[in-house]
């Protein structure tokens, strides 16, 4: 079998080394330019090196194994890979018998307006876990100055709690589908966060979406509302049970798309990466990455 193996942020060869006992297994190092060069891409790093390679790793149409290794595992630990020794497992399982692949569903978004026209090289981006417009948006971007390990114990958390005093909700219209092809209004309110979710976990942890499934070819859409400062510092710990959506604040509903129009252009993260501003659509590929999961 011939393997390729991508190495992100802060990985090294010595990495690999536990996943290369089989010495019948050709490797290469990078990613592949077309399917034919290699059978299966082990992928080493967090949800920042999986998002950065998602669109060749969708055109490649190849098997591939995460292995996590970065400040945010959201995605991985999503598929039951919070750990190397998971990845490991499923690697050997895989080698065996190749029995353990399994489809799931990314987010695409694309943004609308002029600026996507000037800029259309950029219209369109995959995200593997959630994509947000708010106060996510400013989290990401300040924890993204952060030094790396940081990033990785607790940054996202350091970096909202400033946040929660500070970001003031904003008018934000969101539309989703109806019967006809036509758009309805699901949200027209100041708003803090828009998250359009493919994974039920974020931000190190925090289940945004808890119903979210990564096959069913639906968004998890949650909305929050205007909230007071203190009583958000209060109510967010129930984020990490998925316990928020009790909050009379939140909005939260599952589509195949939805549109977000602000009334002037704002930042839009995705998997902790800044992708474009607003206007956008938010939508599902079902099915678009092929993934070596645990037995």
């Amino acid at each position: 079998m011939r393997a390729a193996a991508i190495l992100g942020l802060g990985c090294s060869p010595k990495n690999l080394q536990p996943f290369q006992s089989d010495k019948t297994i050709e490797w290469r190092m990078g990613m592949p330019s077309s399917p034919e060069e290699t059978e299966a891409i082990l992928l080493f790093g967090g949800d920042g090196t999986i998002h950065r390679h998602l669109g060749q790793l969708v055109k490649l149409a190849l098997p591939v194994l995460i292995v996590p290794a970065g400040s945010g595992n959201d995605f991985a630990t999503s598929l039951g890979l919070g750990r190397v020794r998971h990845s490991f497992a499923a690697w050997q399982k895989f080698c065996a018998d190749r029995s353990n692949v399994r489809a799931v569903d990314l987010g695409v978004i694309t943004q609308l307006g002029e600026e996507s026209a000037r800029k259309s090289q950029l219209a369109t981006r995959y995200f593997s876990c959630v994509g947000g417009v708010g106060i996510d948006a400013a989290v990401a971007e300040r924890a993204n100055r952060m030094p790396r390990w940081l990033r990785g114990h607790g940054g996202y958390v350091l970096s909202l709690a400033p946040a929660m005093f500070t970001f003031a909700p904003f008018p934000m219209k969101v539309f989703g589908p109806e019967d006809a092809g036509q758009w309805a209004i699901r949200s027209d309110q100041p708003t803090l966060i828009a998250a359009f979710a493919n994974t039920p976990l974020y931000g190190g942890g925090m289940k945004i979406a808890p119903k979210a499934r990564m096959d069913d070819g639906l968004l998890d859409v949650c909305i929050v509302g205007g909230v007071a400062p203190l009583k958000l510092f209060l109510v967010f710990p129930t984020v990490y049970a998925g316990r928020h959506l009790s909050i009379k604040e939140v909005n939260y509903f599952q589509a195949p798309q939805a549109r977000v129009e602000t009334e002037h252009p704002m930042d839009v993260y995705a998997d902790g990466e800044f992708v474009c501003r607003t206007p956008i659509e938010v939508s599902i590929e079902h099915a678009a990455l092929k993934i070596i999961v645990p037995i």
